[in-house]
This record gives C-alpha cells, sequence and structure tokens, in this order.
C-alpha cells in the first residue's frame, strides 16, 4: 500500500513550514507498508536546540492551520528531537547530532523515499 494523497498533501504543507524555518536535509520515507497506522515520515534536521524547537513549532501551527489534527507532540521542552505526529504523517525534527546517532534513514532504509518540492530559493542579487 503507499501513502494516500491526503498524506502526501500534509507532507507538503510541513515540508514548506520546515523549511522557511532554515530546516536541512529533508527526507520524507513512505513507511506505510511496514506500518499500518503512518504513512509518510518527514525528517527535517536543524542546526540548534532553537531552529529544532521553531521548525517543529512552523511545522505544527501550519499543519493545524490547514485544519489537520495532531495527535501527539513529543521532545519539545528539550528540543533535539521533536516528534509530531499528525495519524498520516509523523515529522521528525532533529538536532544534527542525534540525526546522526539516532540513523532513522537506515533504520527505514527499505522504505521508498517521496519526493518533496520547496518552493524555489528567490537569487541573490
Amino acid at each position: 500500500m503507499a501513502a494516500t494523497a491526503q498524506a502526501r498533501e500534509m507532507l507538503q504543507i510541513a515540508a514548506v513550514a520546515a523549511d522557511a524555518k532554515g530546516g536541512e536535509d529533508l527526507v520524507a520515507l513512505d513507511v506505510s507498508e511496514p506500518l499500518p497506522l503512518v504513512d509518510i515520515f518527514l525528517l527535517v534536521t536543524g542546526r540548534s536546540e532553537r531552529n529544532v524547537a521553531a521548525i517543529a513549532d512552523e511545522v505544527e501551527d501550519r499543519l493545524i492551520e490547514a485544519g489537520h489534527k495532531r495527535l501527539r507532540r513529543e521532545g519539545r521542552q528539550e528540543a533535539r528531537w521533536v516528534l509530531l505526529d499528525f495519524g498520516d504523517l509523523v515529522v521528525h525534527v532533529f538536532h544534527e547530532q542525534e540525526r546522526v546517532y539516532y540513523g532513522l534513514e537506515r533504520l527505514w532504509k527499505d522504505c521508498p523515499v517521496v519526493p518533496v518540492e520547496l518552493p524555489a530559493a528567490a537569487p541573490a542579487e
């Protein structure tokens, strides 16, 4: 089973929000085959605890504005690895050290990558 259209729409909203707050190395994985209750994991890296918190807050705000319900949020206090569970989409916002340490890409390497479309950066003048 592949990720639903709704999960892909949520992914797009979350990715644009993460990118707007300086999120780096965005990777989306279709985990619908091994996980029956989740379609997509979005992995994002922040450069500092403050950046991780800002990315997570922006993603959460944009998804809620779009009418999606957050089921769970974990890790906001420490802001080293914030997990946002929106049902079909689970967003993992990592501090760079935690991203390397936990290596979710390695754990889920058999899952297909979902393309993420981000707005083109404005050219520097």
